[in-house]
């Protein structure tokens, strides 16, 4: 199986200290929302952001919304290949059954976010099975056992392309991808990596990395 890490997500709870910026408590007043309980979304709370720690890789949900779909609507993902969890910005650990089927609707996903940074587990409404489920945990601890931990970034030499990339993935390898808008991995992160890579000359989004990694990595296993 090949495990997926989106590291240092741009996905969390508007922080404490932003609840009584104008732009945040307009946001809760025109759709009723508690701040306490709603995902940081630049395109909402950009002015309640300035100087925020680490402001630019955070605020984005959409890029993990849309890197997520990419993973799980594939193949692979369906016949249990690929595992993918989301570890976030605050060191919390996002884990994903692959008896999920996530929502297309943005603002369907945003909701399901929010009501598991909230009550930290989404069940089956059908079974009770766990579906999702959030717990604070820091790199490190999460990749402990893995044979090769490869990083996908721009901030190295060593070239490749996503056909011999793929080769390169064993039976118990962990891929992290960048979760974030901009910038590149945080040093903490890029010391746990046993290997980095960069695809190409020119920097790719996290969701065309990851449909184009399943699906190279798909034909390596015959699907």
């Amino acid at each position: 199986m090949l495990t997926i890490i989106l590291a240092e997500s741009s996905l969390e709870l508007i922080p404490k200290q932003m609840h009584n910026h104008p732009s945040v408590t307009s946001y809760s007043k025109k759709f009723k929302k508690d701040p306490s309980k709603t995902l940081l979304d630049n395109s909402w709370h950009f002015a309640a952001m300035k100087g925020l720690d680490n402001e630019i890789k955070r605020g984005r949900p959409d890029i993990v919304h849309l890197t997520l779909l990419s993973i799980c609507t594939t193949p692979a993902f369906y016949e249990k290949h690929v595992n993918v969890q989301v570890h976030t910005i605050n060191n919390k650990v996002i884990k994903i059954s692959n008896d999920i089927r996530l929502p297309k609707s943005y603002h369907r996903f945003q909701g399901l976010m929010e009501q598991l940074f909230v009550e930290k587990i989404i069940r089956s409404s059908e079974d009770g099975q766990i579906l999702m489920s959030i717990e604070d945990s820091d790199l490190s601890h999460l990749v402990d056992g893995y044979d090769q931990i490869v990083g996908l970034t721009t901030d190295t030499p060593q070239k490749t392309t996503f056909e011999k990339f793929s080769k390169l993935i064993t039976e118990n390898s962990c891929v992290m991808i960048g979760g974030f808008q901009k910038g590149h991995f945080s040093s903490d992160t890029a010391n746990i990596l046993t290997q980095e890579f960069r695809i190409g000359t020119s920097s790719l989004e996290a969701h065309l990395v990851a449909s184009r990694l399943v699906y190279e990595y798909e034909k390596t296993i015959f699907i």
